[in-house]
C-alpha cells in the first residue's frame, strides 16, 4: 500500500483512528471512555489551594478532581471554566488550564486574547490576504482568532463555516460558566474527530468496519506491546516505568567504528514515532550507545529535527552528567498498554 491513508474504525468497541504511510503505522488514536479527554471543557468548582505550589485542587463531575497549576486569586467554592490538558497518572488529579481554547480543523478561537492571526507556515502574501478577507467576513471580535496552517489551499466556505462554528461554541460555553455545581460542557474530540482536525494532509480515508484488520493495523498494534523497536542500524528498547520512560539504544551485531553514531542517529529518527504510537509521555531518559562528545552535538541536532514535526509538545532538556539525554513530553494520550489491558 503506497501513499498516506487514514483508517477510521473501532477496536473492541472503542473508537480508533490510524494514520498509515506506505502501509506502516505512523500514528494511532484509541478512545478511552472512562477518562476525561484532553480538550474537554468543564465548569469546575475550586476546592482547596495547594500551599507552596500556588495551585488549586478543583471538583469535577462524578467525583473527579482536577489540578490547576496557577490558582492565584481563586477562592474555595468559586466556579471556573477549565480545559483538560492531558491524561493524569494513576491516583493523580486531571491536569487542567483556565486558558480555554476552541480548536477545529481550520480555526482556533481564543477567549480573552483578542486579535486575528494567521499561521506563520502560510507565507504566501496573496493567500494570507485572501484568508484575512474570509475571516473578516464572519469574525466576531469578542474573541481572538487564529487561522491554522491547514487553511492553505482549503475551500474558503469551509474555513468560514469552521470559524462560525467555533465562535458559536465559544459563546455557548462561556454563557454557561456560572453555577454552583461542576458540569461537563464539552466532551473533547474523540479519535475520529481528532483525525479530521489534525491529520490534514492529502490522504485516502477508509471508514469501512473491519478495516483495522484488513489493512494490517491490528497486527502492527500487537507488535507495539513489545519494548523492542528494530532500527535501520541496531535496536532500541522503549520501556515505561512508574517514574519515567527508559530508552536504551544498542548497535546489535555491528562492531564497526561508526556503529555507535549510526545506531544513535537511527534512534533519533525513530524515537518520536515509537513514543507517539505507544502513547508515552512524561520524563523520557535516553541511553544512547557510548560515543565521543564530539558526536553529541550531531545527535542532539538530529533529535531536534525529528521532534520538530511531532504533534505532541516535547521539550529537549539535554545531557545529564552520566551521558543520558532527557526529554519532557506532554501526556496527551493514555499509554497504549493501559488501553489494551482494559480491552
Amino acid at each position: 500500500m503506497k501513499g498516506r491513508t487514514i483508517v477510521l474504525d473501532h477496536v473492541n468497541g472503542l473508537e480508533a483512528a490510524a494514520y498509515l504511510v506506505d502501509g506502516i503505522l505512523d500514528d494511532l488514536l484509541i478512545d478511552d471512555s472512562d477518562a476525561p479527554r484532553p480538550g474537554a471543557i468543564f465548569r469546575a468548582i475550586c476546592d482547596r489551594p495547594i500551599k507552596g505550589q500556588g495551585g488549586m485542587m478543583m471538583r469535577l463531575p462524578d467525583g473527579e478532581t482536577a489540578f490547576l497549576r496557577q490558582g492565584k486569586g481563586l477562592s474555595p467554592g468559586q466556579a471556573l471554566l477549565v480545559q483538560v490538558t492531558g491524561y493524569s497518572e494513576d491516583g493523580k488529579a486531571v491536569p487542567v488550564t483556565d486558558r480555554v481554547l476552541f480548536k477545529s480543523r481550520y480555526a482556533i478561537v481564543t477567549p480573552g486574547k483578542p486579535g486575528l492571526n494567521i499561521s506563520r507556515q502560510i507565507d504566501d502574501e496573496d493567500q494570507r490576504d485572501n484568508l484575512l478577507a474570509v475571516a473578516h467576513g464572519v469574525y466576531d471580535d469578542t474573541f481572538g482568532l487564529i487561522l491554522r496552517s491547514s487553511c492553505a489551499g482549503a475551500d474558503e466556505e469551509d474555513i468560514a463555516d469552521d470559524i462560525v462554528a467555533m465562535q458559536d461554541m465559544a459563546h455557548a460555553v462561556l454563557g454557561d460558566a456560572e453555577g454552583r455545581e461542576p458540569e461537563a460542557l464539552t466532551d473533547g474530540d474523540g479519535p475520529h474527530g481528532l483525525a479530521w482536525r489534525e491529520w490534514t494532509g492529502a490522504a485516502d480515508v477508509v471508514t469501512e468496519a473491519g478495516s483495522f484488520s484488513h489493512l494490517g493495523v491490528l497486527d502492527q498494534i500487537d507488535h507495539l506491546a513489545s519494548a523492542k523497536t528494530m532500527l535501520a542500524e541496531g535496536t532500541m528498547y522503549v520501556e515505561p516505568t512508574r517514574a519515567l520512560v527508559a530508552v536504551d539504544v544498542n548497535t546489535g551485531n555491528d562492531t564497526s567504528p561508526g556503529a555507535a553514531l549510526k545506531a544513535n542517529l537511527a534512534a533519533c529518527r525513530a524515537l518520536p514515532r515509537a513514543l507517539r504510537l505507544r502513547g508515552l509521555g512524561g520524563q523520557v531518559s535516553v541511553d544512547f550507545v557510548s560515543m565521543s562528545k564530539a558526536h553529541r552535538k550531531q545527535v542532539e541536532q538530529s533529535l531536534r529535527a525529528s521532534f520538530r514535526n511531532d504533534p505532541i509538545e516535547t521539550s529537549l532538556v539535554g545531557w545529564t552528567p552520566m551521558g543520558l539525554f532527557e526529554l519532557q513530553r506532554k501526556r496527551e494520550r493514555l499509554p497504549l498498554k493501559q488501553i489494551l489491558r482494559a480491552l
